[in-house]
C-alpha cells in the first residue's frame, strides 16, 4: 500500500478539520475529502451507532432507509436522473456505470483522459494511464487531459474526442461512453468556463454514446457554486457516480441515472450487491446529506474557498514559483513552476513542499499531469482560521524549500 510523504504519518484520532498522530501532534487536514462533513462528525457517528444497534442486514430484505435516501438524493438532480443504485465503493459504481453504457448503447468502446483515475476493478483500471494494467483492452481510447494553464480550445479538445471515436469505430467497438470527472480533479482541476465541454459532449451523443460523470471528488457541494460538478461545467450527464464522501468515510457509494438506462442495465445484467445500501450505510449517508444542508456547508465551501484562493494569489505576488492559482469552493490549489514565462513544471520541488508542509503540521498533496499542482481539498467544515493557518505554512514552506 502506498502512503503519503517521505515520512508516513501514523494517525490515531480526528475531529473536524484536525488530526492527531500517535505521538499526540496535531495536523490541519487540507486534503481528505472522505470525511466530507468533518472527521468524526457527531451526527454521523450517532446515526451509525444507532442503526448498528437496531438492525444491519443485507439488501435482499426491504428497509426504508435506502428508499428514503434515494428519493432525497435524486431530488438534487435534474430530470431524468431519478433512478439510483447503491454500492459500497466508487470503483463498483464506475464499474456498473460502464456496464450501463454498454447495455444502453450496445457498444463497448470507452473514452477517458490520459491522466484520470476511476477506481480499482479490472474494468475501471483499464481507464488509467498513470498505473496501466498489464492486459490493456483495445476498447479504451484516451484523450489529452484539459489544461487551463497551457490552454487548448474547446473545439480542439472535441477534435481529440472525435478522433478517439473514429478509432473505436474502426476497431469495431463503437462508442459506449465518455467517462470524466467533470472537475478533472486528478488532471489538475483546470479552470474551464461553463460550456467548455459542450462540443465534445455533442460529438459523443452524435456517435450514440453516453456521458458518465464521476462525481466522487467534486460532488456534494464541494465546489461551492453548485451541488454537483456537472452543474458547474454546464452539462447534464446520462449517468452519475459517487463514492467516498457520500457517507463521510463509511463505505457507501452509488450510481444515479435515468429509468431508461437503469432498465437497460437490469435487462442485460444480473446484478445484486449484498452490502450496498445496507441500513447502517444508508444511515451514514443520510446523516451526511443532512449535515451538508443543516450547517450550510456548500455556502461555507464557496466563501472560505474564495478567501483561500485570494490568499494564494497574494502569496503568488511574493513567490515566483506559483505559476497559477485555481479551483472552486473547497477544491483549490496552486501550480508550481521553475519559470513563469516558460511554465516549466516544478515537479520535484512540489513534492518537497508537500513534505515540508507535513512537518509543519499541514497535510496536503499534489497531482496533475506533471505532479506539480498542490492539491487542497479539505473537509467541508474548513474555516477562515484554518485557511489562515494553511496559508502561513505554505508561505513558509515556499520560502524554505530550495527551488530545483
Amino acid at each position: 500500500m502506498t502512503t503519503f510523504y517521505d515520512e508516513p504519518v501514523h494517525l490515531v484520532r480526528g475531529l473536524g478539520t484536525k488530526l492527531w498522530d500517535v505521538e499526540g501532534r496535531e495536523y490541519l487536514d487540507c486534503y481528505n475529502n472522505v470525511p466530507h462533513v468533518g472527521h468524526c462528525h457527531p451526527k454521523v457517528v450517532e446515526a451509525i451507532c444507532r442503526q448498528a444497534g437496531m438492525l444491519n442486514t443485507h439488501t435482499r430484505y426491504l428497509h426504508e432507509g435506502i428508499v428514503d435516501y434515494a428519493e432525497d438524493l435524486t431530488g438534487t438532480f435534474a430530470d431524468p436522473l431519478k433512478s439510483m443504485m447503491v454500492t459500497c465503493t466508487g470503483s463498483e459504481a464506475n464499474d456498473i456505470a460502464l456496464r450501463m453504457a454498454r447495455a444502453v448503447t450496445g457498444n463497448a468502446g470507452v473514452i477517458a483522459t490520459d491522466h484520470t483515475y476511476h477506481g480499482n476493478t479490472d474494468a475501471v483500471s483499464q481507464l488509467s494511464c498513470t498505473n496501466p494494467p498489464p492486459n490493456r483492452w483495445d476498447s479504451v481510447e484516451f484523450v489529452p487531459a484539459p489544461d487551463s494553464y497551457r490552454p487548448v480550445s474547446a473545439q480542439d479538445w472535441a477534435g481529440h474526442v472525435e478522433a478517439a471515436i473514429r478509432r473505436l469505430e474502426e476497431k469495431g467497438h463503437g462508442l459506449a461512453a465518455l467517462i470524466i470527472c467533470p472537475f478533472f480533479a486528478n488532471e489538475g482541476f483546470p479552470d474551464l468556463p461553463e460550456g467548455w465541454l459542450t462540443p465534445a459532449i455533442e460529438a459523443v451523443r452524435k456517435a450514440g454514446g453516453v456521458i458518465i460523470a464521476d462525481e466522487v471528488q467534486p460532488g456534494f457541494g464541494r465546489l461551492g457554486t453548485h451541488f454537483w460538478g456537472h452543474e458547474k461545467a454546464g452539462f447534464l450527464p446520462d449517468i452519475v457516480t459517487m463514492g467516498k464522501p457520500m457517507g463521510n468515510g463509511h463505505p457507501v457509494a452509488g450510481v444515479v441515472t435515468s429509468r431508461k438506462v437503469m432498465e437497460a442495465f437490469r435487462d442485460t445484467f444480473r446484478y445484486f450487491n449484498t452490502f450496498g445500501g445496507n441500513p447502517v450505510s444508508m444511515a451514514a449517508a443520510q446523516a451526511t446529506l443532512d449535515v451538508i444542508r443543516e450547517e450550510g456547508l456548500q455556502e461555507n465551501a464557496r466563501v472560505v474557498g474564495d478567501y483561500a484562493r485570494e490568499g494564494l494569489r497574494e502569496l503568488a505576488a511574493r513567490h515566483d514559483c506559483i505559476g497559477d492559482v485555481r479551483g472552486s469552493g473547497l477544491f483549490f490549489g496552486a501550480e508550481l513552476v521553475l519559470d513563469r514565462e516558460a511554465k516549466t513544471p516544478a515537479t520535484a520541488f512540489t513534492k518537497n513542499v508537500a513534505n515540508a508542509l507535513r512537518h509543519k503540521g499541514v497535510l496536503m498533496n499534489f497531482l496533475g499531469v506533471h505532479y506539480n499542482v498542490l492539491k487542497m481539498r479539505p473537509p467541508m467544515v474548513f474555516s477562515r482560521d484554518d485557511a489562515d493557518r494553511m496559508l502561513k505554512a505554505v508561505d513558509e514552506a515556499l520560502g524554505e524549500v530550495p527551488l530545483a
